[in-house]
């Protein structure tokens, strides 16, 4: 059970849960989605899934060019 040092009786899991989470944590998360919003896009994202949709639409961009098809040689007969 992994602990931390500002909630020593609570695991991550209890944490990051959306009904334990602590509030500091809670707004903490809150203030970074709408920072991230506004390095993306003018209007808000109307939810997580979105926001994480739309950031992975932009790193399969960013990372295409990186992939190599490579092409296999026929076998001889």
């Amino acid at each position: 059970m992994k602990r931390t040092a500002r909630a020593p009786l609570c695991t991550l899991a209890d944490i990051y849960d959306p009904v334990t989470m602590p509030p500091a944590l809670a707004k903490a998360h809150a203030e970074l989605d709408r920072a991230v919003d506004r390095c993306y896009r003018r209007e808000p994202f109307p939810n997580d899934r979105a926001r994480v949709e739309h950031l992975f639409t932009l790193y399969e961009k960013l990372t295409a060019p990186l992939v190599v098809e490579i092409k296999r040689k026929k076998p001889r007969s």
